[in-house]
């Protein structure tokens, strides 16, 4: 059986490291990247050097998940809002043998608001947040990824279908 690396994409606030965060737990042999993790810096700046930066950090982590033996499941998310950004993370992986499973968590407007609302009130987003967030939401629905409605959805029935639709691809 090949590698996983199942990459769980969305907008911000629709839950992906929650999701993450539980479906590593969920799952034997597995490890989890947060694409976020590689660009924790203060300040916050957004340039050539630095998306580069992102990117290399990003790919030299999942080259070395890859390569360990001992892992079955690599799970990575990120805000990933185009079919390019997987096109450039996915490239200099392409020497080695594992298969990928696209999931885009996507929630309502309403839902989104309610949860981006307590990340505010929690001090892990600013009101901001909202507007980008609802913007970016549409660019999702016609990715070729399979989608997943958070909408009405507890986190444990999210990493429950989302571990379906592994155990499905390895069927196949």
């Amino acid at each position: 059986m090949h590698k996983k690396l199942i990459i769980i994409n969305g907008t911000m606030g629709v839950g992906k490291s929650a999701t993450c965060r539980e479906l590593n737990k969920s799952l034997d042999n597995s490890v989890w990247l947060d694409g976020d993790w590689c660009w924790m810096m203060n300040p916050f700046l957004v340039n050539d050097e630095n998306k580069t930066m992102v990117i290399n950090n990003i790919t030299y982590l999942l080259r070395s998940f890859i390569n360990n033996s001992s892992i079955q499941y690599i799970i990575f998310n990120w805000v990933i809002h185009t079919e390019d950004i997987f096109d450039t993370v996915l490239e200099p992986l392409k020497d080695l043998e594992f298969d990928v499973i696209k999931i885009t968590l996507t929630c309502s407007e309403e839902a989104l608001k309610n949860r981006i609302g307590k990340d505010i009130q929690t001090n892990l987003r600013d009101e901001s947040s909202i507007d980008r967030s609802l913007k970016r939401l549409e660019l999702y629905s016609n990715m070729s990824t399979i989608k997943l409605d958070t909408s009405k959805l507890s986190i444990a029935e999210v990493v429950e279908s989302i571990i379906k639709i592994v155990k499905e691809t390895e069927q196949k």
